[in-house]
């Protein structure tokens, strides 16, 4: 029995890591906001990237959204990669730039940044943005990004929020609540104390000597939070501003949102295990606290897989209370789980209301056993590459 004792108690203490990380962001979120005075100067050339697999549906929306941003000298470039639709007419007649590439091998975002960039090699801007094809821009948002990027020399990421379409379910306005939990209550905390973010698909900004330098060409399934581990290694930690705001939706169908949170999640649970290690020994080694911030705001895993590992850690430590009567395991356990309990409604208090009610947020425990099946796919058949999600509204 010592040896089962031992080994929950090192469980318990493993998960009480991320889980003091994001007690920690959601207390620093209480701070006032750092806000980031962008100094008037004139705009550098900006290049926006929008890569676009069969997005006939959204893409005229999304560029309706950047087109009245544009300036003189600026370009909006569309990516129609693999696309058996007309997402390539009807960007440019929204009057974006679009090339179309065909490769069925080499498929996925990372490839069709990369055919952007070299694009754009011949006639370079000095900031080089990244808008997926769902997403709607905020007000500003190009300016704003291109500002930020010029005065802190860093990539930019902006505030990139997921909604519920109207009528959804239950379940979709968890996975928001869970979605804002991540980007936008954890960034912002570690922003309050001068702390990088990690890059989230959409709304980005990168000087040009940053990106034009970076390995895109992959089919990771998120492609986006590797890039940022990759550029803060070379001394290009992305910050957060929370300031520029882009919006898209989740899927209007089952099976899009469940490969959705497939690739999401899975991908997270991967780097986490593959780039987190290394990470965190790169941040001991120089004695970096930004890339150390990274790291250990790499290792939180889904909140829902967080949720779930700490509520089996208390169950197995009250099957050793029942069988030894060792209290010590079980207190350990119940406090971990209470603070992470405590750092969900203290985020839902102060950022969730308004996604979400309480009766509603209540019912997060049957959401997370249900998506205990995606966890074990991990284990067995884990998501490995990319796959458009479905966005129509029909469950077929």
């Amino acid at each position: 029995m010592m040896i089962a004792e031992i080994l929950i108690l090192a469980l318990i203490l493993v998960l009480s890591i991320p889980v003091a990380v994001i007690f920690l962001q959601t207390v620093f979120a209480l701070f006032p906001q750092r806000s980031t005075t962008l100094m008037p100067a004139p705009r550098p050339r900006v290049a926006i990237i929008i890569p676009a697999h069969n997005e006939a549906m959204l893409i005229e929306q999304t560029l309706q959204s950047l087109m009245p941003q544009m300036h003189e000298g600026d370009r909006v470039l569309v990516i129609a990669d693999n696309c058996t639709d007309d997402t390539a007419a009807l960007a440019r007649k929204a009057g974006a730039e679009a090339i179309e590439r065909s490769d069925m091998i080499h498929r996925g975002k990372g490839y069709a940044l990369d055919y952007g960039v070299r694009h754009l090699q011949e006639d370079p801007p000095e900031i080089l943005m990244i808008v997926d094809a769902d997403c709607q821009a905020g007000d500003g948002l190009v300016s704003k990004l291109a500002a930020c990027c010029v005065q802190s020399g860093r990539p930019v990421q902006s505030l990139y929020l997921m909604r519920s379409p109207q009528g959804a379910s239950l379940k979709t306005r968890i996975a928001e609540f869970a979605w804002l939990f991540k980007n936008k209550v954890r960034p912002s905390g570690w922003h309050r104390i001068d702390m990088p973010c990690h890059l989230m698909g959409s709304g980005m900004a990168f000087p040009w000597q940053a990106i034009g330098q970076a390995k895109l060409a992959s089919g990771h399934i998120v492609e986006d939070l590797k890039l940022g581990i990759d550029l803060a290694l070379v001394g290009y930690a992305p910050f957060f501003l929370q300031e520029a705001v882009v919006t898209s939706y989740f899927p209007g169908n089952n099976a899009g949102l469940e490969s959705q949170r497939a690739r999401w999640e899975h991908g997270h649970i991967g780097v986490i295990l593959k780039e987190g290690p290394k990470l965190l020994m790169q941040a001991t080694r120089k004695l970096d606290v930004r890339l150390l911030a990274m790291a250990l705001d790499l290792m939180v895993p889904p909140l829902a897989l967080q949720t779930l590992l700490t509520f089996l850690a208390v169950l197995a430590s009250l099957l050793i209370y029942w069988l030894t009567g060792n209290n010590t395991i079980l207190l350990a356990a119940l406090t971990v789980f209470a603070l992470m309990a405590v750092t969900i409604f203290t985020a839902w208090a102060v950022y969730g209301r308004s996604v979400i009610s309480f009766g509603s947020l209540c019912y997060a425990p049957i959401y997370v056993l249900v998506k205990i099946p995606l966890y074990i796919r991990y284990i067995f058949k884990r998501q490995v590459e990319w796959v458009r999600s479905r966005r129509d509204e029909s469950n077929d």
